[in-house]
């Protein structure tokens, strides 16, 4: 059993609540990715995994349906935060109240919470607080792109657990929520019990200039025959995406979305772009062509304020979306981290081998905490 520093405390200032748990539908997510080094890369981590892998010998948790997800669940209660500059964000809380905190940082950025993301936690054993970030989802404004940053939704994160009593939390994200559950663990190690990171994404300029020069590519963008040699493949998808001109913006912001979607094996919209997903392409490009509010190099080099915390990392050895050169990366500055390599999987983190395989993660970081199996909180820098 956890002691009483990792279970939930009932709120001591409780946010206005609703009850009706309904989702804005969103695509799925983008973490711009490294597509010239993506073949060698994936090569070299499926070669990685294959001779050293961590497999989990856990096995998966009863209770769950077919898909290897838990079954559809409601939250058990629905908050409106206000976290200043105008943003409220949308918070809904799942499972059990009285079981181990959890927070779950969707994708994107810019994507928004569904339903589907709640039933990877096992609704017996976490309290899971599910959080939609600024301008997207069911937060609003939808898609403001004002005082929307990095340390921005670091800082909504900490509001979040203060204002729901909790002291400490086990901190999931997939893809863009990899990179912003490394940002928020590296500022307040003392507030995360542990992590799950799925789908990795740094927030490097190559990552970026990757997938953006196979979007560019695809929707020809780019010079033919030169568009390997562009410096900037961001450039014209920003100019369009942010354009006031709705005639320029959305053909853009479909032909991005659809690249995703190609990616994923998803068909390509068959309409114009709703309000939701042109949120989301909008408050991609305010991210990456600020190099995603991070110094380079900054989620590695940050490594150590976290070194010693339980910590998993899931990642399909067959992403195109977030290639696992990234992974390949994190692994080698955090070998501490327990590795779930998952050959022939993408990128899609509700897809059954990447569902089964968070959920098996999230079981056995969820294990070590409540075995105390971790260093307090000022060893965490390994020293």
């Amino acid at each position: 059993m956890a002691d009483a520093g990792w279970r939930g405390k009932r709120s001591l200032r409780p946010l206005p609540g609703r009850r009706d748990g309904a989702a804005r539908g969103v695509g799925p997510d983008i973490a711009a990715p490294a597509e010239a080094a993506a073949a060698s890369a994936a090569a070299s981590a499926a070669e990685s995994a294959a001779e050293s892998a961590v497999e989990s010998s856990a096995s998966p948790a009863s209770g769950l349906s077919d898909d290897g997800l838990f079954p559809p669940a409601e939250p058990f209660t629905t908050h409106r935060l206000p976290v200043g500059d105008g943003h409220v964000l949308h918070v809904e809380e799942c499972g059990n109240p009285d079981g181990l905190p959890l927070l779950f940082l969707h994708g994107g950025p810019g994507s928004g919470c569904s339903p589907r993301q709640r039933r990877l936690f096992d609704p017996r054993r976490f309290r899971a607080v599910l959080v939609d970030q600024r301008g997207c989802g069911r937060s609003t404004p939808l898609g403001g792109l004002a005082a929307n940053d990095t340390p921005a939704l670091v800082a909504d994160c900490e509001r979040v657990r203060i204002a729901l009593g909790i002291e400490r939390w086990l901190v999931c994200g997939g893809s863009w929520g990899s990179l912003l559950a490394l940002a928020y663990a590296q500022t307040h190690p003392a507030a995360v019990a542990g992590l799950v990171l799925r789908g990795i994404f740094l927030g490097s300029r190559e990552e970026v200039h990757g997938y953006a020069r196979g979007a560019a590519r695809a929707a020809r963008l780019l010079p033919p025959g030169n568009a390997d040699f562009v410096a900037d493949p961001l450039a014209p998808w920003v100019s369009r995406i942010l354009s006031a001109d709705p005639a320029r913006a959305l053909p853009a912001i479909a032909a991005w979305l659809d690249h995703e979607r190609r990616l994923m094996g998803e068909a390509p919209l068959t309409a114009a772009p709703d309000e939701a997903q042109a949120a989301k392409a909008r408050i991609q490009m305010h991210y990456l062509l600020r190099d995603c509010f991070l110094a380079p190099g900054q989620p590695l080099a940050g490594i150590d304020a976290i070194r010693r915390l339980p910590a998993a990392i899931v990642q399909g050895l067959a992403d195109p979306v977030c290639p696992p050169l990234a992974a390949a990366r994190l692994r080698a500055a955090w070998p501490e981290a327990e590795w779930f390599g998952i050959a022939n999987a993408g990128h899609g983190g509700l897809t059954p081998p990447l569902a089964q395989a968070t959920v098996r993660a999230l079981a056995r970081v969820a294990d070590r905490i409540e075995r105390g199996g971790f260093a307090a909180a000022g060893e965490r820098a390994g020293a």
